[in-house]
């Protein structure tokens, strides 16, 4: 079975609660050339900015996902390709691995199940909002991201392993252990990508990057550099 993300190369996640650089429109980013725009944040997210962010990418011609931090948050909106819904594999409260999830479902019933499908995340980086939020254990080394990365795949069917050191650049070591381990899942890498470089030496070895923060520190050209960079990688 084919997915959106198997022909993608380069994520743009746009976090509401943070403004852009001046004369910087959610327009502009979405022109830089990324695969997708994914909505999502950590601390700081409500229905009401989510939404803003969600209708002003909307109008423009890029596959657009949210990634809701909670249940109360997701948004039921016809612009939105589908749901990418992190479920954090080395999560220390169970909240984060299937309660959140299970609330989700007892509060809406049944959901939009064909445009709904779950990320298993990895989270590395303890300093990260959501390594404090999820009480993750970041203690890992390659061979364990390597053996969770094959849990995911193997064991729980996920179609998406995502590598997550948000806020820092991660250790290539951990992130080629995450490739190893993969063979039909897509894996995903985020965090501290800050310029061509830094995209490249994570591209290498993931099959999509994820941009972030430089969006909102840096602006449209910064973040076209990383676009080229993961399509070169």
């Amino acid at each position: 079975m084919t997915t959106p993300w198997d022909e993608w190369n380069h994520i743009l996640k746009i976090d509401p609660d943070k403004e852009l650089p001046e004369g910087v429109t959610y327009g502009d980013l979405c022109a830089t050339g990324t695969d997708a725009i994914e909505v999502g944040g950590t601390m700081g997210i409500t229905e009401e900015n989510m939404s803003a962010v969600i209708e002003a990418c909307a109008e423009h011609d890029v596959a657009l996902y949210q990634e809701p931090s909670n249940p109360e948050v997701v948004l039921e909106d016809d612009a939105l390709d589908g749901y990418l819904i992190p479920t954090v594999f080395n999560a220390g409260s169970p909240f984060w691995i299937t309660e959140a999830h299970k609330e989700w479902v007892r509060l809406e019933g049944e959901l939009d199940w064909d445009r709904t499908t779950t990320e298993a995340y990895i989270v590395m980086n303890p300093d990260a909002d959501v390594a404090e939020l999820t009480e993750a254990n970041c203690d890992l080394g390659a061979d364990d991201v390597g053996a969770y990365a094959t849990v995911a795949e193997h064991m729980f069917g996920q179609e998406i392993v995502y590598v997550e050191y948000s806020g820092t650049l991660g250790d290539e070591a951990v992130v080629e252990a995450a490739a190893e381990a993969t063979d039909e899942s897509t894996l995903f890498y985020g965090g501290g990508i800050h310029d061509y470089d830094s995209a490249y030496s994570m591209a290498q070895y993931a099959d999509v990057i994820v941009v972030g923060d430089l969006a909102h520190d840096e602006g449209i050209e910064a973040v076209r550099e990383t676009v080229a960079a993961a399509n070169e990688a």
